[in-house]
């Protein structure tokens, strides 16, 4: 590949030009990082086979690396998209700087990521700070002997290591700033025990799929508090040991007498703060999805979680303009979503910016504007 520092270079000028990447150190970090060798290949979902196809840095894929995209790069069995689907990805290149620059690093941070994935963040954090103090969790035993491999051959040697992300990194603590590239439902109490006093833990906190955003929690004592970023973030959710998605409950109809829905046809998941509103109040494993209309456009909207509990709303209105919605199980879902649209709109509907976390040993809580004062929601037990 002998014109992959322009391209690297191209995609530093393209950050630069978003805002998304500013500081001198790590715009050389983009230059000088050659992707192509942590993501030798990456998936795309093809309709027309219902497959997901490898494409190779060697073929046509090296402007897609080069670019600020996401990729797939490991796909679980079955290999179509009604299998097990996506299994790690590499994030969009801007989302990962736009991070690094908010973890505000020195010369002498030590850094722990959570989920190495392909290795990229690594590199960058290698690039800038020196591999000895640079470390790096994945619960994929494969991923992380395929990052270690690939890392060494650009000159990087970090500490990597295979096991479960939520326990950090023990053995090598302590930390100065741990920064989580996979979504977690709650901050795991073990990452705050390993920070050094006044560090820094930059994580996607949600609490369902697209429920949450990334939080900057800085460590004071024996608690970690912050703010939500004011811009949106996704990442896939943590891996853990023996995990399985929740199964999809018959959803029927005829068994449940219908209601009208007070807010009418929604997707809430396109509103993130309304939704990550609804998800605190909902089962942490909550999933949605919408039917498919005999033309296979998106119809009705379903709701639910691995206790048994749904709820499907009518995308067509009723003669009078109404939305029936049916529930059935431990938790009515669709009213979670709509008394969280309520609070919204009482409070102003309320952006990202307005949202902070706070943890400590015993309680995690999410709260509006003041961690004292104004709307406080309970996460989890820490």
């Amino acid at each position: 590949m002998t014109d992959w520092k322009d391209k690297a270079a191209r995609l530093a000028s393209d950050l630069v030009e978003r805002g998304k990447l500013w500081s001198p150190e790590w715009i050389a970090a983009v230059q000088g990082v050659p992707r192509h060798e942590l993501v030798p290949y990456f998936y795309e979902y093809d309709p027309a086979t219902s497959r997901w196809e490898k494409i190779s840095s060697q073929a046509n894929g090296l402007d897609r690396i080069y670019s600020n995209s996401g990729l797939y790069v490991k796909i679980g069995p079955g290999g179509s998209w009604e299998g097990e689907g996506p299994l790690s990805s590499t994030s969009t290149p801007g989302l990962m700087t736009r991070m690094l620059e908010a973890l505000d690093v020195h010369d002498s941070s030590r850094v722990l990521e959570i989920g190495t994935g392909t290795g990229y963040t690594a590199a960058l954090l290698c690039h800038r700070l020196g591999d000895r103090q640079v470390f790096s969790i994945d619960i994929d035993a494969e991923l992380v002997a395929q990052a270690r491999d690939r890392l060494a051959r650009i000159g990087c040697r970090p500490t990597l290591v295979a096991g479960d992300g939520a326990t950090g990194l023990a053995e090598c603590a302590p930390f100065d700033r741990i920064i989580a590239t996979c979504a977690v439902p709650v901050v795991p109490w073990a990452w705050v025990e390993q920070l050094t006093d006044g560090g820094l833990i930059l994580a996607d906190v949600k609490r369902g799929i697209a429920a949450g955003n990334l939080a900057s929690l800085r460590r004071a004592g024996c608690q970690v508090e912050g703010r939500f970023d004011r811009t949106w973030a996704n990442f896939m959710a943590m891996r853990r040991p023996a995990e399985r998605p929740a199964t999809p409950p018959v959803r029927d109809r005829d068994a449940v007498e219908p209601r009208v829905s007070t807010i009418g046809y929604a997707r809430p998941w396109e509103e993130p703060t309304w939704w990550f509103l609804a998800a605190l109040a909902m089962p942490a494993d909550v999933r949605y999805g919408c039917t498919l209309a005999p033309d296979r456009e998106p119809d009705d909207v379903f709701l639910y979680a691995s206790d048994g509990s749904w709820a499907e709303l009518a995308r067509r209105p009723e003669p009078t303009g109404a939305h029936l919605v049916w529930e059935q199980g431990t938790h009515r879902l669709w009213q979670h979503v709509e008394h969280a649209h309520q609070t919204w709109l009482r409070a102003g509907r309320p952006g990202w910016e307005r949202f902070g976390l706070t943890a400590t040993p015993r309680r995690q809580t999410v709260w509006l504007d003041d961690p004292t004062g104004g709307l406080v929601w309970e996460l989890d037990r820490g």
